[in-house]
């Protein structure tokens, strides 16, 4: 006699019977995940080359992205004021820019912010911050204002017309 009940080996009759091992699961996931990672990547606006903005005219100045925590910043104290670099490179570093650690500068009789060459639009933007007229930013053109800045993107020299409010 046969039995015509279904017996756990054969009780999925139809459909396929193959399940990948976990090491296969684990392997595609890696690869899904890598390969998304590297598109987004190549398609990041960070990642564009200079050469890939284009301006109709020499006046039309090249917008591009501005991303702060790229952006080296550091602010030195130009006061006798105790503390004035340091209470700016916190609130500098809660708006996102790389911040150094704060330092002292040379005493100046008003802020000012030099910044490297590519950097204008960013010592614009912390002058802006630090409510700091725009006529305070100037190029670094090869000074030295803080001894081991020169390679920073923005240096911020803190006069008496930035208090603590």
């Amino acid at each position: 006699m046969s039995d015509s009940s279904p017996t756990p080996r054969n009780s999925h009759a139809s459909g396929s019977h193959f399940q990948p091992s976990l090491s296969v699961v684990l392997i595609i996931v890696v690869l899904f995940i890598g390969s998304t990672f590297l598109m987004v990547r190549a398609v990041s606006p960070s990642t564009a080359s200079p050469s890939t903005s284009s301006s109709t005219s020499s006046t039309t100045p090249t917008s591009h992205v501005l991303i702060k925590s790229k952006v080296r910043v550091q602010v030195a104290n130009g006061t006798n004021t105790t503390g004035l670099a340091g209470h700016f490179t916190q609130q500098l570093m809660l708006q996102g820019w790389d911040t150094l650690p704060p330092g002292n500068g040379p005493h100046v009789a008003a802020t000012i912010i030099y910044y490297n060459p590519s950097s204008r639009k960013a010592a614009l933007e912390i002058a802006s911050a630090i409510r700091v007229s725009s006529s305070a930013v100037h190029p670094l053109g090869g000074a030295n204002p803080i001894a081991g800045s020169a390679s920073d993107d923005v240096i911020v020299v803190l006069g008496p017309n930035s208090a603590i409010t």
